[in-house]
């Protein structure tokens, strides 16, 4: 892991039959009141300030656990609480109820001084991670990337999580990059209003992936902090813990499902709201919880995080690295996966090129580009053994050869063409020894 310098990380905030359950007008535009949510299935970690364990919704309430010592007693400790309560609050007869009210709910406390910070948010996500695969939410951001966070996040993805995170909230400050809403691999939430529009708040870019509701959000509050236990809450911080919660629902009831899958399903299946298509303000549309329970899930896309060097290497961020796809016990390699010019724009493949040998990769069925790096690459911009870079969906082939007296492990370079928004593909890797 790298060393780096701890920073404070703002929260995406701002300030059934249940008593409230008038006030939760989300429910209807996501589909969460068309449909029955089911019973404890996948976990859902929150990474967030602590959880108010004696707050009327929590303190009695089944499969809910806390993964550290929880603190609710400082300036902005009422955050975890507010992101629990959308998941999570349970039909109990109080207050008001989760998306997925009965969802096995973990909170990770990575605020103990009142504020989350980068060491504490690292261990929340790996410690997660470590109890999964299941859903992490992230409700915080800053307008720094943060190595130690993104490796984090890489760690909890190789270990089979989906991360969600919320999108920020600077609509309104010129639309600042923040992180982990930029970084690939996670699921990022935009916020929406009444009207099932974007907020003015909601930060636009092209890493948003979908959208949720995010403005006039009742949730649980610390009595400490409100004497109703109760408050309207607005923010992407909100919008967030909806799309995890729902993710996890969805999990729950497509056990069979990876985390490659169930991202694309989740973003895939919402409901279009903006312009037609894609867009920076919503992503692919606002929440549909009906229509992910039934969207036709994607294959699986395989040796994910593979997007680096030192990803799919065995002396790299992973232990052992990806496994190669071609080895000298096994010179035919073959798989399907699929690319996103912000969410997983390369795929990278250790292969086994023998000596004196050659080893050809071929890509069909997709608008990628190839190429072959050598042992000793160090970035993904080193020069190539062999390349190929046929116009659209063309088929690429190239060609490595070897003159040294030792076989090497190489690297399998797959990209997308350049204007191309996502696509899919598949590889054929052969190896050959010199006869």
């Amino acid at each position: 892991m790298r060393a780096e310098p701890d920073r404070l990380l703002s929260s995406s905030a701002t300030a059934l039959d249940e008593p409230l359950a008038g006030d939760e007008w989300w429910r209807s535009a996501i589909g969460a009141d068309t449909v029955p949510a089911p019973g404890p299935g996948k976990p859902i970690t929150i990474v967030d300030s602590g959880l108010d364990m004696s707050h009327e919704e929590f303190a009695s309430r089944p499969n809910t656990q806390t993964l550290n010592p929880q603190t609710t007693t400082l300036e902005d400790d009422d955050h975890g609480t507010e992101v629990a309560s959308v998941i999570g609050a349970p039909i109990n007869g109080r207050g008001l109820a989760g998306v997925y009210p009965q969802a096995v709910l973990r909170s990770w406390d990575a605020s103990p001084f009142g504020f989350i910070t980068t060491s504490a948010a690292v261990r929340g996500i790996t410690d997660a991670a470590l109890h999964g695969p299941g859903v992490i939410n992230l409700s915080f951001g800053g307008d720094v990337p943060d190595p130690l966070i993104e490796d984090a996040i890489l760690y909890a993805y190789r270990r089979g999580s989906l991360v969600v995170v919320s999108a920020g909230n600077g609509g309104l400050e010129g639309n600042p990059i923040t992180y982990p809403a930029s970084y690939p691999h996670v699921l990022t939430v935009a916020a929406t209003n009444e009207r099932n529009a974007v907020t003015s708040f909601s930060s636009r870019s092209h890493f948003a992936d979908l959208a949720a509701p995010g403005a006039r959000i009742k949730v649980a509050e610390p009595v400490a902090d409100d004497a109703s236990g109760y408050i309207f809450a607005a923010g992407t911080s909100f919008s967030s813990p909806m799309v995890a919660g729902a993710a996890t629902w969805v999990w729950t009831s497509r056990p069979d499902l990876d985390n490659t899958q169930l991202f694309d399903v989740m973003r895939f299946s919402a409901q279009d709201i903006g312009p037609s298509g894609y867009d920076d303000a919503t992503g692919f549309g606002l929440l549909d919880i009906p229509s992910a329970l039934d969207f036709p899930a994607p294959a699986r896309d395989p040796q994910e995080p593979n997007d680096d060097i030192e990803q799919v290497s065995p002396k790299g961020l992973f232990a052992g690295g990806q496994p190669a796809i071609v080895r000298p016990s096994h010179r035919v390699g073959t798989l399907a996966a699929r690319l996103d010019r912000y969410e997983d724009p390369r795929d990278l493949y250790r292969a086994y090129l023998p000596a004196h040998g050659t080893l050809t990769a071929r890509t069909s069925g997709g608008a990628v580009d190839l190429r072959i790096l050598p042992a000793g690459a160090r970035t993904l911009e080193s020069r190539p053994l062999a390349s190929s870079a046929r116009p659209g969906k063309q088929a690429d082939t190239a060609t490595a050869h070897s003159s040294g007296v030792r076989g090497v492990y190489v690297y399998v370079d797959v990209r997308l063409a350049p204007g191309t928004a996502r696509s899919s593909y598949a590889l054929r890797v052969t190896s050959a020894a010199r006869p």
